[in-house]
Protein backbone atom coordinates (compact mmCIF):
# COMPACT_ATOMS: atom_id res chain seq x y z
CA UNK A 1 0.00 0.00 0.00
CA UNK A 2 1.25 3.75 -0.47
CA UNK A 3 1.44 6.38 1.29
CA UNK A 4 -1.01 7.95 -0.04
CA UNK A 5 -3.67 5.11 0.31
CA UNK A 6 -2.81 4.78 3.66
CA UNK A 7 -3.58 8.13 4.40
CA UNK A 8 -7.16 8.15 2.91
CA UNK A 9 -7.44 4.69 4.12
CA UNK A 10 -10.42 4.38 7.03
CA UNK A 11 -7.98 1.94 9.05
CA UNK A 12 -5.33 5.47 9.48
CA UNK A 13 -7.34 6.44 12.12
CA UNK A 14 -7.14 3.54 14.43
CA UNK A 15 -4.79 4.90 16.31
CA UNK A 16 -6.53 7.72 17.29
CA UNK A 17 -9.88 6.14 18.38
CA UNK A 18 -7.97 3.88 20.17
CA UNK A 19 -6.12 6.22 22.26
CA UNK A 20 -9.06 8.75 22.36
CA UNK A 21 -11.72 5.75 23.67
CA UNK A 22 -8.26 4.54 26.32
CA UNK A 23 -8.79 8.05 27.85
CA UNK A 24 -12.35 8.24 28.02
CA UNK A 25 -12.57 4.62 29.89
CA UNK A 26 -9.34 5.26 32.13
CA UNK A 27 -11.40 8.85 32.89
CA UNK A 28 -14.62 7.53 33.48
CA UNK A 29 -13.37 4.57 35.17
CA UNK A 30 -11.70 7.13 37.99
CA UNK A 31 -15.46 8.71 37.87
CA UNK A 32 -17.20 5.26 38.26
CA UNK A 33 -19.44 6.95 40.71
CA UNK A 34 -21.07 9.24 38.62
CA UNK A 35 -21.15 7.56 35.17
CA UNK A 36 -21.65 4.10 36.62
CA UNK A 37 -19.47 0.70 35.77
CA UNK A 38 -20.54 -0.30 32.40
CA UNK A 39 -19.36 2.92 30.42
CA UNK A 40 -15.69 2.80 30.93
CA UNK A 41 -16.11 -0.92 30.89
CA UNK A 42 -17.27 -0.28 27.11
CA UNK A 43 -14.93 1.83 26.14
CA UNK A 44 -11.88 0.41 27.18
CA UNK A 45 -12.92 -2.66 25.19
CA UNK A 46 -13.62 -0.20 22.62
CA UNK A 47 -9.90 0.74 22.65
CA UNK A 48 -8.23 -2.27 23.40
CA UNK A 49 -10.54 -3.64 19.71
CA UNK A 50 -9.31 -0.73 17.64
CA UNK A 51 -5.72 -0.93 19.10
CA UNK A 52 -5.20 -4.46 18.14
CA UNK A 53 -6.59 -4.10 14.93
CA UNK A 54 -4.45 -0.50 14.14
CA UNK A 55 -1.33 -2.55 15.97
CA UNK A 56 -1.96 -5.46 13.12
CA UNK A 57 -2.21 -3.21 10.46
CA UNK A 58 0.44 -1.47 11.68
CA UNK A 59 -0.62 2.03 11.21
CA UNK A 60 0.02 5.02 13.70
CA UNK A 61 1.56 2.06 16.11
CA UNK A 62 2.66 4.91 19.11
CA UNK A 63 -1.35 5.88 19.43
CA UNK A 64 -2.12 2.25 19.02
CA UNK A 65 -0.24 1.16 22.25
CA UNK A 66 -1.00 3.79 24.59
CA UNK A 67 -5.06 3.27 23.56
CA UNK A 68 -4.13 -0.29 24.14
CA UNK A 69 -2.41 -0.05 27.50
CA UNK A 70 -5.08 3.70 28.66
CA UNK A 71 -7.98 0.91 27.43
CA UNK A 72 -6.73 -2.15 29.37
CA UNK A 73 -6.08 -0.13 32.76
CA UNK A 74 -9.49 1.25 32.40
CA UNK A 75 -10.68 -1.87 32.37
CA UNK A 76 -8.94 -4.08 34.65
CA UNK A 77 -9.86 -0.81 37.62
CA UNK A 78 -13.33 -1.77 36.73
CA UNK A 79 -12.74 -5.16 36.82
CA UNK A 80 -10.98 -4.91 40.14
CA UNK A 81 -13.99 -2.64 41.54
CA UNK A 82 -16.58 -5.30 40.26
CA UNK A 83 -14.35 -8.19 42.27
CA UNK A 84 -13.89 -6.14 45.79
CA UNK A 85 -17.38 -4.68 46.23
CA UNK A 86 -19.26 -7.13 44.60
CA UNK A 87 -20.90 -4.48 42.04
Amino acid sequence: MTAPEQADSPASLYGIASLVLGLMALLTAVLVNYVGIAFPLLLGCLAVTFAVLGLTKRLSRGRCIVGLVTGGFGVLYCAFLLATFGG
